[in-house]
């Protein structure tokens, strides 16, 4: 690597070329950058005290076959510098051949030096290429001709804001100014220095490159110039134009996590670690193969997260959970969808598969169901599967899952149905819309309506609505007022404000004329009060059993599965584990155990051979029973444990066993509480790390 200050006017002279790679971004500077730009030229101009004014750098890498009349060069960084300045001594040519004007140097002169090879052919007439649309728009400005249909915007607009400023500028000024400009000017050699790692810590400050810009570069960067601009063109293009310009930067750097999550089956990645994961799974890759690989799962995550599927029934499927932001579930359907296409399933059992990915995701929201396993749960779910009886293993995979990760039952989802806050759920409009489209060849636009509650929602209930709900109806309306037998869909939400009941039910386009399907049966319906509300609820509860189904399989096919599969249950039980079955450590042992299995709904208990674990994502406790104590390891740093009290061990690197740092011993019943304090840090330590996870995700 050669690095050297040079006048930026003399990195332009000569017989040379700058070829902006076909990966590197588009050209993208705004309005704002060139008025910067143009305000420090005058200053520079202006100021003879100034000798100089830095602009940055130039870093730029020969051609691997170049001619020897004029050198070609690949930019590494720069691009938009070198463009803009460009574009600038285009407009400054153009003001030079206007008749009358005071010209500090001639507009042959500034074509010659600056913008043109006097002796190139063809494309080698010009000392700098772009890439897509700003190359074409680049070579019209400099040949004087009508700009192309797609001319790119910012190139054409810069181009007249230099134009414009230009018209009343004293040229001897600008001029002077850009002779002023200077940077470092960092010349790589081939086969030597390593321009992707230079790219890196020359990006490292500024406007932050996504995990796609430094991905893109590091896949295409190393390669010959011909097989840069094909693999970009047959591949990564295609993923450009298949995410959309506003969609490829705000979606890619999480489709490349997922990628990553399938492939690598690391579902830990954050999204700004995603490059260096990639560099490390790539390793062992072949560009072309890799390249086809992330445009084949492109696809499907466009279809899932973007709205991009064709096929009309799957489209409605994918619709459903991106409207329950069901997002974590991707790198598992991806993979089904992958197989899919690979026809190691029928559509008939994929849609099956989506709809049973729906169901438990609106299932655990409406019990209330913590999500902090799901992300593991849908990453490591297709290692599980039986790919010769697809849908037949999901089912089983699902109905297997742990008690934290759970499929809940039938029984636990009506029931939490009917008395959940359904008004302020979060997905509100999607279950409104299932509930109202269910078994509909004729879907209604949901969007179109309002939601409505039947008891209105006012605090001071009118004389007629007090006298529908009885004496009682204070407590009726706190009770009921959100709940799913008290809400539906209309139209004419403002004409039915808070009229009575049988005012809503009987006025013109009221609930007897209503043609929803959440209205059936409310025409017919004498009065509105709790009798009324809770047998709307358990009618609409066990409806929703048919919209959001729960696997099944028989009892003997279930079993088989569970018997292959040692991680779905612990084949010990408190019976294997004599000093906690019978014994002085009995009543302590189930006391703490209380006590632990109530500090979160995602704490789960797992008996092993040699000792019990309590697990909310991994292991937070581990206790070994011993005769006359319980031996206890937190899963924590021991530096990091708050022990006024002096009771904990540091074990770190000790040898001892146990997944953890730290350990305690629980003797007695009195020092439960205390020992409970240290077992919560260890357990919110752990629940924090994953939320700082999810954030970052």
């Amino acid at each position: 690597m050669k690095a050297q200050d040079l006048q930026f006017t003399q990195l332009l002279q000569g017989a040379k070329q700058f070829i902006i790679p076909i990966f590197q971004r588009p050209y993208s500077w705004e309005i704002a950058h060139c008025e910067q730009l143009w305000h420090d030229i005058l200053r520079a101009g202006s100021h003879a005290e100034l000798d100089s004014h830095f602009i940055g750098s130039a870093v730029y890498i020969p051609e691997a076959e170049t001619s020897a009349a004029i050198s070609r060069w690949l930019v590494i960084d720069g691009q938009q510098r070198i463009t803009t300045l460009s574009l600038l001594l285009l407009a400054l040519k153009r003001r030079l051949e206007s008749e009358g004007v005071e010209t500090p140097v001639s507009a042959a002169e500034v074509e010659d030096y600056f913008l043109l090879n006097r002796y190139g052919k063809g494309e080698q007439r010009y000392k700098m290429l772009l890439t897509k649309s700003d190359k074409d728009t680049l070579i019209a400005l400099l040949d004087g001709k009508a700009l192309p249909e797609t001319a790119s915007h910012r190139i054409r607009e810069n181009f007249d804001f230099f134009s414009g400023k230009l018209a009343s500028a004293n040229l001897g000024v600008v001029y002077t100014g850009i002779q002023k400009l200077m940077i470092v000017d960092v010349r790589l050699q081939q086969g030597i220095d390593n321009p992707q790692m230079i790219f890196e810590s020359m990006n490292s400050t500024g406007k932050a490159l996504t995990q796609a810009d430094l991905i893109r570069n590091y896949v295409l960067m190393g390669l010959p110039h011909e097989q840069q601009t094909r693999l970009y063109e047959d591949y990564w293009r295609p993923m450009e134009k298949l995410f959309g310009a506003e969609n490829y930067t705000s979606y890619f750097d999480e489709f490349m996590r997922f990628f990553l999550v399938i492939h690598t089956r690391n579902h830990r990645t954050r999204k700004d670690e995603v490059y260096s994961e990639f560099k490390t799974y790539s390793l062992d890759q072949k560009v072309e193969p890799l390249l086809a690989s992330l445009l084949e799962f492109a696809r499907y995550y466009c279809a899932m997260a973007l709205g991009k599927e064709q096929d009309a029934e799957l489209a409605r499927a994918f619709q459903d959970i991106r409207e329950l932001r069901a997002d974590v579930c991707y790198p598992m359907l991806m993979e089904v969808y992958h197989d899919y296409t690979r026809q190691l399933l029928d559509k008939k059992d994929f849609n099956q598969i989506l709809l049973l990915v729906e169901s438990y995701v609106f299932r655990r929201a409406i019990c209330d169901i913590p999500t902090n396993s799901q992300r593991q749960t849908f990453a490591t779910f297709c290692r599980q599967l039986k790919k010769d009886r697809y849908l037949e293993s999901v089912k089983a995979v699902f109905m297997l899952l742990p008690s934290y990760r759970r499929f809940p039952g039938d029984e636990e989802f009506r029931r939490q149905l009917q008395i959940r806050n359904l008004y302020k759920f979060n997905r509100r409009s999607y279950w409104l819309r299932r509930f109202e489209n269910f078994g509909r060849k004729e879907r209604v636009m949901v969007q179109d309506y309002t939601i409505e509650h039947i008891m209105p929602q006012n605090d001071h209930l009118s004389a007629a609505w007090r006298q529908s709900l009885g004496s009682d109806w204070e407590r009726v309306h706190a009770q009921y007022l959100h709940t799913l037998g008290n809400l539906t869909l209309t139209g004419y939400n403002a004409e039915y404000s808070d009229r009575p009941f049988a005012e809503k039910r009987d006025m013109k386009g009221g609930f007897a004329q209503s043609p929803l399907k959440l209205n059936e049966g409310l025409g017919s319906c004498a009065d509105w009060n709790e009798q009324a509300i809770v047998k709307r609820a358990e009618h609409l509860a066990t409806h929703a059993l048919d919209i959001w189904q729960a696997p099944a399989l028989a009892d003997d096919l279930l079993a088989a599965y569970r018997e292959k599969n040692p991680q779905v249950e612990s084949l010990y039980t408190l019976e294997d584990h004599p000093n906690l079955a019978s014994g002085p450590m009995r009543e302590l042992f189930e006391r703490f155990r209380k006590e632990v299995l109530g500090l979160d709904e995602c704490v789960h208990e797992e008996f092993l051979k040699l000792y019990v674990a309590y697990k909310a994502e991994t292991n937070f406790v581990d206790v070994v029973p011993q005769a006359k104590r319980l031996r206890l390891t937190l899963n924590m740093p021991f530096p990091d444990i708050d022990d006024p009290r002096h009771k904990c061990r540091d074990v770190t690197n000790t040898g001892r066993w146990g997944n953890g740092c730290v350990e305690v011993a629980l003797e007695q019943q009195e020092d439960l509480p205390y020992v409970m304090g240290l077992v919560r840090q260890a357990l919110e330590r752990q629940l924090g790390e994953d939320d700082e996870e999810a954030a970052a995700a």
